[in-house]
């Protein structure tokens, strides 16, 4: 069974069992929505997006064209994704900049993830980070620019570098 809060404007199709989908969220035709999910108030999701299985996305996030999250990935509160890296009012790019989120990774509230990067499988973000490159996986990485700060297991124990 899929919950869609009334409130909500979905128009995707495209939605696995068990996903709940909170208040206010507007999701739109082509998104790819997996099973399981927990979408949270007031989050946005544009077309070309693919969300795997058991991903929570806390409130006030924005998904563009581009962003791949794959399964139980965790994306905390007020997260940004970009997806063109020279933004110009109506002036589109002939193609949206690729960010794929790998398996398990979680990414701290207020991050901003910019467009062409990856951040691998069970990495951690911490809180208010901003993104500029690729991510290796079972690391963990905070600040402006984000810099690696430790690694991480997969059942989330950290060690300090």
């Amino acid at each position: 069974m899929i919950r869609i809060h009334p409130t909500s404007d979905v128009q995707t199709q495209n939605i696995g069992n068990n996903t709940l989908i909170w208040q206010f969220c507007v999701i739109l035709k082509n998104a790819v929505i997996g099973k399981n999910c927990n979408i949270n108030f007031n989050v946005f999701i544009e077309n070309e997006v693919t969300i795997g299985n058991n991903v929570t996305i806390k409130s006030g996030v924005q998904i563009w064209d581009g962003v791949i999250i794959e399964d139980d990935v965790f994306i905390g509160p007020n997260v940004t994704f970009t997806n063109d890296l020279i933004p110009r009012s109506k002036c589109y790019p002939s193609a949206f900049e690729k960010t794929i989120i790998k398996k398990g990774a979680s990414i701290g509230a207020n991050s901003t993830i910019i467009a062409g990067h990856t951040i691998g499988e069970y990495s951690l973000i911490g809180a208010g980070s901003v993104i500029t490159k690729n991510i290796p996986p079972f690391t963990v990485w905070y600040g402006n620019p984000a810099i690696q700060k430790g690694i991480i297991t997969k059942e989330g124990k950290i060690q300090k570098l």
